[in-house]
């Protein structure tokens, strides 16, 4: 852990609209606070870095408690990139899902190094369905 950075892992007393900020910081647009929290509390597991008060980074499972398992809605602040938070975030996500037989995530576009630098590996017959041209646009072949 980084000096001044603390983690937590439940979904008590977390400013949902600094959240819901977070994301707009990182360009993924603006989600409404209470559905980001809604979404947070069904996840299996989570984890919010924080620098002093600030949230600084957050990150998500969703899984069905055996078999499958995904990373999702790892972001990291602008300010906080390049630091090794982001793969901390990770790191303790798929420790979370140690013995599953699939764990997957999708990255950010650009983000693709990132991941691979962590030893995750391209799908070769993953799929997508896009709901939108941008999601077609950014994701699929």
């Amino acid at each position: 852990m980084k000096p001044d950075l603390s983690h937590q892992y439940t979904c008590s007393n977390i400013d949902w609209a600094a959240i819901s900020h977070l994301f707009e910081l990182v360009g993924w647009g603006k989600r409404d606070p209470a559905d980001v929290q809604n979404a947070f509390l069904k996840s299996s597991n989570v984890c919010f870095v924080k620098n002093l008060n600030e949230i600084i980074a957050i990150g998500r499972t969703v899984d069905d408690g055996k078999y499958y398992g995904l990373i999702v809605d790892v972001v990291v602040h602008p300010e906080h990139q390049g630091k090794g938070i982001g793969a901390e975030v990770v790191n303790y996500l798929k420790s979370k899902m140690s013995g599953y037989k699939f764990v997957t995530l999708t990255s950010a576009p650009g983000m693709e190094g990132f991941y691979e630098k962590l030893g995750w590996k391209k799908q070769k017959t993953a799929y997508l369905w896009p709901i939108d041209s941008k999601q077609e646009e950014q994701h699929a072949l």
